[in-house]
């Protein structure tokens, strides 16, 4: 980040970070770096649809309450 000058970065992985690493993270001024561990990614990809399929959809029904109104005809 500081060879091009950046102020913003992100760090993936598709494990986890230490704490050590969260904790030095937070110790930097002047930049903004975000850490995206791999249950973080996962769910990226599930919410972005990104390297993902769709293998079952799931139809949820509720029970219509005007069905069982006794009061129309």
């Amino acid at each position: 980040m500081d060879y091009i000058r950046a102020k913003k970065g992100v760090i993936m992985t598709t494990s986890g970070f230490t704490k050590d690493a969260a904790d030095f993270v937070d110790r930097i001024e002047g930049k903004k770096v975000v850490l995206i561990d791999g249950d973080q990614l996962a769910d990226l990809m599930i919410e972005h649809g990104l390297g993902v399929v769709t293998t079952k959809t799931y139809e949820l029904k509720e029970v219509s309450n005007d069905f069982f109104d006794e009061s129309e005809g």
